[in-house]
């Protein structure tokens, strides 16, 4: 079990946010996520007060953004919401100034998006395609048949990490450094993973370390497909600090790691759950991409990000002035009644499945999304041509973040057909 961080006391869980005063509710509290208890505090918000004020929190003072329309909004709006200095509901570190292109603005976030978009571009998935089917046929043919195993560790890490691998050119032995990395750089210090920020900045200079051996023979070497070689290349990445490029990498391990192996869990719970749903997938598996759309939406696998108002602004009718903190939940879009008919309902055949919040929208839409759709399409193919199903035969255990919505457990049994 967890060990309890007392920074995030007292416990919400458990309690009832409609017998609270509406202007101190507070749904950043990192238990609310990992316990899935979040979603009557976001409902409340959605009807009642979907442009919240909280004044207190472990993170400061910040505004919720709860309807689908209004994160839309603030997403599309850059002029007005900035992304800088950070994208995530805690403020940045000041004796560690990490930067990366989707906490930028214009012209810095373009120029150095632009210097790595071509990885995922149309003519590299399909590339990719037979590596991706390739890996997913050996990761799901190695599991125990008839037995537990837990499916993050076997499964979503797994395929994942060597995504990773290939999309840096990354030592392939090496492989789960990468995943190690990634959690790190999101994980709540006190909690286990990292002791203190002090801890956190030591793993990810390592990181840095390694990773700048990688750039001195990349930028030594004639242009290559990868990230690495992109970033040591590219015009506006090829002069960068060490902290930005330590930025960038963290942004694109964790963009490439976190969203598809949660969402790679998500389809297996959703549908272990929702058994008329898998019904329709086993008798039309061409209802794969729909199905993975609408597991990307019902998992929202990043629950929020965070925009800093550039001028005074109103919203919601809420006037909101330059300077404080804007939280896009898209955790709660994602459920927004006014958007989605049944929306806490897992159908796999939903109309305008692809519409979900969990991408963003405008110049800071992930980059990688196509790439993510490919890889769970794939696993689904696979796992429809071997498995009669795939049993959870557990509960869930749930990441303590606010920030990213995902598993660090699932067991489940697998079913051979």
């Amino acid at each position: 079990m967890t060990e309890r961080n007392p920074e995030y006391s007292p416990d919400p869980v458990g309690q009832d946010p409609y017998q609270l005063p509406l202007e101190t509710l507070d749904v950043s509290n990192p238990y609310l996520f990992a316990a899935d208890a979040h979603w009557p505090w976001f409902r409340r918000l959605r009807d009642e007060s979907p442009v919240h004020y909280c004044p207190e929190s472990e993170t400061g003072p910040f505004w919720s953004v709860t309807r689908y329309e209004e994160i839309q909004y603030v997403d599309t709006h850059h002029d007005i919401f900035s992304s800088e200095p950070i994208i995530v509901i805690r403020d940045p570190i000041e004796e560690f100034p990490i930067e990366m292109f989707i906490a930028m603005d214009p012209p810095r976030h373009d120029e150095q998006r632009a210097v790595v978009q071509p990885v995922v571009a149309p003519a590299n998935l399909k590339t990719f395609e037979p590596t991706i089917r390739e890996r997913t046929i050996d990761v799901l043919e190695h599991l125990p048949v008839g037995e537990p195993v837990d499916w993050v560790e076997s499964v979503s890490i797994e395929l994942t990490t060597r995504m990773l691998a290939t999309l840096f050119d990354f030592p392939y032995e090496d492989r789960a450094k990468l995943t190690y990395w990634s959690d790190v750089s999101t994980a709540i210090a006190g909690m286990g993973l990292v002791d203190s920020e002090e801890h956190r900045r030591e793993i990810l200079l390592g990181c840095l370390e390694y990773f700048t051996e990688l750039w001195n023979q990349r930028v030594n070497a004639p242009p290559s497909n990868d990230l690495i070689s992109m970033l040591a290349h590219g015009e506006a990445t090829k002069n960068m600090t060490p902290l930005e490029y330590m930025g960038n990498l963290m942004l694109l391990i964790v963009g490439g790691n976190d969203t598809t192996r949660n969402t790679m869990t998500a389809s297996i719970l959703a549908l272990h759950q929702n058994p008329d749903e898998f019904a329709k997938l086993v008798a039309s598996p061409a209802l794969i991409p729909s199905m993975v759309a609408e597991t990307i939406r019902w998992q929202t696998p990043l629950a929020h990000m965070r925009r800093t108002t550039k001028v005074d602004t109103e919203l919601g009718g809420k006037t909101i002035r330059a300077g404080e903190k804007v939280v896009m939940w898209y955790v709660s879009g994602n459920r927004d009644e006014r958007a989605f008919e049944r929306p806490d309902d897992y159908i796999i055949d939903r109309p305008d499945v692809r519409k979900h919040l969990s991408f963003g929208f405008g110049i800071h839409r992930c980059m990688g999304n196509r790439l993510a759709e490919l890889q769970l399409r794939v696993l689904w193919e696979e796992i429809l041509q071997r498995f009669e199903r795939i049993e959870v035969v557990g509960e869930p255990e749930r990441v303590v973040s606010n920030f990213v919505k995902g598993y660090t457990s699932l067991p489940v049994v697998v079913h051979p057909r």
